[in-house]
């Protein structure tokens, strides 16, 4: 069921209850689950945070705490599956699930009252109706019933009937036939329900951003501030960083964005503290933290410009320095922090990439976004709090547990905790150039194979960086994008790509992401259908716990069957 007043029928019934807020973990969500908590918090309101990694810390997470609550709020998790089955709740138990993941499972859709879907149904991409994925089974079973007593009752009527020399009305063949009728039109509804369901759930995609989702709640709230805003943007900026949803997306949400950036500055009654915030929307370039490093290390180690200039070749390099000359930016002062070159090149630089962008081959280098200013010195735009935050929640080690990574990220948000976003971009760097370097080595031994229907990367040792998710995938896209502009293959456009890596020597378990092709210019992605498919056909052990179907876990002794069956599939 979905809910489009969210003030009324969301926040308005969750005021005096206890409430439990599970997380997923991924910065959209981190971002919405801070503006709620902001909320909850003006209205001295229980609740309880849970971060979560996939269906089985849900489940988790829902059992420990199913006796204290029975108000539930999802962000980012629950919208895909069906999540009464998942969880067996109690009857009085609602679930509100404020999830971008799309597709809907159809279950939570058409819940009466326990699954609370947050969103504009209007928005969402050919719901199925209900009258062609639900079956009235009881009709059928009524029917069968009195098949089967009229069945009885002819033996005794057939007697009289023919003591009396008259038939009977309707005879038992006939009622055969038309049982076999309605049988055979069963099959053929199911058959045409699963044709209708397949092409319904066989893409994964992103909806809008859940931050921003719950931002105009606020704002409908009239709780709204810079902070809360300036989280909805890191939100809606993950998301287009990350390739979750398309650049025309994106850039339908700006306008909206700017009203309220503009509103909100001309506030007369803000507080002091949120005052100092100010928060500006300009056209900026898509290179990675170049205000915190060098010009020459962030154009080498962001996809975009590392990809159309090759430059882990030394034809690449070559090109970039002559990009540096002509716009009259000495490679002295490329090389030194962004922050400590000449003051007229850094007033200079947008300008001069922008004006080199087509001649070089880099059009789409630029893009819209907002920048946040507090202080003397801090201006951040909003992909640096993208980059940082994706380091904290990677960072993840012996010592440091994912909750503990999901906390920070979260703190790193406050504009009192600087130093936490200061030492994420600092990892975020390691991160990037780990995988330009990773990117350079894998190309130039030729590590990238083909099998005619997609390539295929291995990593075959467990990596600092790579074990996880987030890190796989950017791998993942860079090398694809780095192999189709090598490779002279004219069908590498066209073809998608696996990366996998170990993720627990012990366990023998590895990491498995798939990538749409390149010239598919959409963020649906297949492969969290090919996936399932492939491992039936294999006999393989896969665990799809992410909520990203996409990204799965597999048993290292099955990868070669794996791939084999998804060759065959895809083919």
């Amino acid at each position: 069921m979905f809910i489009q007043d969210l003030k009324n029928d969301f926040y308005g019934h969750l005021i005096g209850k206890r409430i439990l807020i599970i997380v997923n973990y991924d910065i959209d969500a981190i971002c919405a689950s801070k503006i709620l908590q902001s909320l909850f918090k003006y209205d001295h309101m229980l609740y309880t945070v849970v971060p979560i990694m996939g269906q089985t810390g849900l489940r988790r997470a829902y059992r420990e705490h199913r006796d204290d609550v029975k108000n539930v709020v999802l962000v980012n998790c629950g919208g895909c599956v069906d999540i009464v089955e998942l969880l067996e709740p109690a009857d009085d138990v609602i679930f509100y699930i404020l999830d971008a993941h799309r597709p809907l499972d159809v279950c939570n859709v058409y819940s009466d009252r326990q699954v609370c879907i947050l969103g504009d149904p209007q928005l969402e991409e050919n719901i199925p109706s209900f009258e062609t994925i639900f079956y009235d089974s009881d009709n059928d079973e009524d029917e069968d019933q009195d098949d089967d007593q009229e069945g009885s009752e002819d033996n005794e009527h057939e007697q009289d009937e023919n003591d009396n020399g008259s038939g009977p009305k309707l005879s038992r063949l006939e009622r055969h036939e038309q049982r076999i009728m309605r049988q055979r039109m069963r099959r053929q509804w199911e058959s045409e329900r699963d044709r209708i369901m397949f092409e319904y759930s066989q893409f994964s995609y992103y909806g809008r951003s859940a931050a921003l989702l719950i931002f105009e709640l606020a704002w409908k709230l009239s709780k709204d501030n810079m902070d809360l805003l300036w989280w909805a943007i890191v939100g809606i900026t993950e998301q287009l960083i990350l390739g979750k949803i398309e650049s025309s997306s994106y850039t339908l949400e700006l306008e909206n964005i700017q009203s309220h950036v503009s509103r909100l500055t001309n506030k007369t009654n803000d507080q002091n503290t949120m005052s100092s915030a100010k928060i500006n929307f300009e056209d900026d370039l898509h290179l990675t933290l170049y205000r915190h490093w060098t010009v020459v290390d962030s154009m080498r180690y962001s996809r975009y410009a590392a990809c159309q200039l090759k430059l882990w070749t030394l034809r690449g390099e070559k090109r970039l320095h002559e990009l540096l000359v002509e716009m009259g930016l000495p490679l002295v002062q490329a090389k030194q922090m962004y922050s400590s070159m000449n003051l007229e090149l850094r007033k200079e630089f947008y300008t001069m990439v922008e004006q080199l962008a087509e001649k070089y081959s880099i059009p789409h280098i630029v893009y819209g976004t907002f920048t946040l200013s507090y202080g003397y010195r801090s201006r951040f735009v909003a992909s640096d709090y993208v980059y940082s935050l994706l380091a904290i929640l990677e960072s993840v080690k012996k010592h440091k547990t994912p909750e503990d990574c999901f906390m920070e990220a979260a703190d790193a948000l406050n504009r009192q905790q600087k130093q936490l976003l200061n030492a994420g971009i600092d990892n975020a760097k390691l991160l990037h150039s780990s995988i330009f370097r990773q990117v350079q080595s894998s190309l130039e031994s030729h590590q990238i194979h083909s099998t005619g229907s997609f390539f295929y990367y291995v990593l075959q040792e467990e990596h600092a960086f790579f074990s996880y998710p987030y890190a796989l995938a950017l791998l993942a896209k860079f090398i694809l994008h780095g192999h189709v502009a090598t490779t002279r293959a004219r069908q590498a456009p066209d073809l998608p790509l696996i990366a996998s890596c170990p993720l627990d020597a012990t366990q023998g378990m590895c990491l498995v992401v798939g990538i749409p092709p390149v010239r598919e210019d959409s963020p649906k992605n297949f492969f969290g259908k090919a996936f399932e498919q492939a491992a039936q056909r294999s006999k393989a052990q896969l665990l799809q716990d992410f909520f990203e179907p996409s990204i799965v876990q597999l048993r290292s002794s099955d990868l070669t069957r794996f791939l084999d069956a998804l060759t065959v599939l895809l083919t």
